[in-house]
């Protein structure tokens, strides 16, 4: 029998005491990974722009990778590449978003340091023996002529359909309203934009009795709930890689409305239900969640994901895993 590839994963976002619910995304790898015989170190940071912590997880990486045998390292996000130099064993880097796109400030505007981010990952992606990317828009900003598109996983078994009556229950929320999930680790993130979300449901409610409900930084387990108690799904993002959230959301089939951004327009476009805004004016997304409302049905969304499934994924991260520990030999 082959040994089980040995992999150290470093990643610049992990669950910790003060950020439990962090990159449940990556964790939920992580676990598909080892059930499927990979076995994986984390080495986990927290950046927070600040240089000497990438020293100091620097130290932490080249510890793990001189006491231990590794076959490869695989970076989330270009900046935890960083860890990996200077490289002894193939390299492969998962770009997932911000890593590619930028950093938005406080003001709405892209930082400094987010194009700086953007540099580093671009010279990173040059030294990769394979780029993953979460979706076919960010691998074209990369200067590189082949990668592979991973999205992140689904547990399909977790989102799923739920009667709406039961959720709401679940969740206390009321009957006799319009509801419109707004779902993102902070609402204050200025990447996300609630502020256009909460605009535009106040459009809405000249028409509609409706409520934003702000799940923000919830259970992941309780997910599935607040999909299946809400009646559409807004996404009012700046950018976006493959929005996982969405994902979630056709899992659940509920309806998407969205502004144009990453993959979102190849994931709804045709699902009916869904709706895909033509900017990011208030009153048009407004009109899009009346579309929607007016509609009042579930979206058919669920088959359109099903081959997201992170039983299904983790079979080709293996097998890029594979290839570039080939083509290093």
């Amino acid at each position: 029998m082959n040994a089980p590839i040995r992999v150290l994963m470093i990643t610049s976002e992990w669950p910790t005491p003060q950020r439990p619910k962090s990159a449940s995304f990556i964790v939920r790898q992580v676990k598909f990974l080892r059930r499927a015989g990979v076995e994986i170190d984390v080495c986990h940071f927290m950046g927070s722009k600040n240089p000497m912590n990438y020293l100091r997880a620097w130290r932490q990486a080249q510890s793990l990778l001189s006491k231990n045998r590794y076959d490869l390292v695989h970076a989330q996000w270009g900046q935890s590449a960083l860890l990996a130099l200077p490289k002894k064993i193939p390299l492969v880097i998962t770009f997932r978003g911000n890593d590619v796109e930028g950093i938005v400030g406080k003001t709405g505007r892209y930082t400094f340091l987010g194009r700086v981010q953007i540099l580093i990952s671009k010279l990173m992606a040059r030294r990769a023996d394979e780029v993953m990317v979460v979706s076919e828009s960010l691998g074209r900003r990369l200067p590189v002529k082949r990668f592979h598109v991973v999205p992140s996983g689904l547990d399909l078994e977790l989102f799923r359909p739920i009667p709406l009556m039961e959720a709401r229950a679940r969740l206390h929320l009321p009957i006799g309203k319009h509801l419109i999930l707004f779902a993102a680790l902070s609402a204050e993130n200025p990447r996300k934009r609630y502020r256009l979300a909460e605009a535009a449901v106040t459009k809405l409610n000249t028409r509609f009795d409706a409520e934003l409900v702000v799940a923000a930084g919830v259970p992941h387990d309780l997910m599935p709930y607040y999909m299946n108690a809400c009646n559409a799904l807004l996404l009012t993002s700046v950018h976006e890689g493959s929005p996982n959230v969405l994902k979630e959301a056709l899992a659940c089939n509920l309806p998407v409305v969205s502004v144009d951004v990453g993959d979102v327009r190849q994931r709804i476009a045709g699902i009916e239900g869904c709706v895909i805004c033509a900017d990011d004016s208030p009153d048009t997304i407004a009109s899009g969640l009346e579309e929607v409302l007016k509609r009042n049905q579930r979206a058919a969304g669920r088959d359109s994901v099903l081959d997201l499934d992170e039983r299904t994924l983790v079979e080709r991260v293996i097998a890029i895993y594979s290839q570039a520990t080939r083509n290093s030999t």
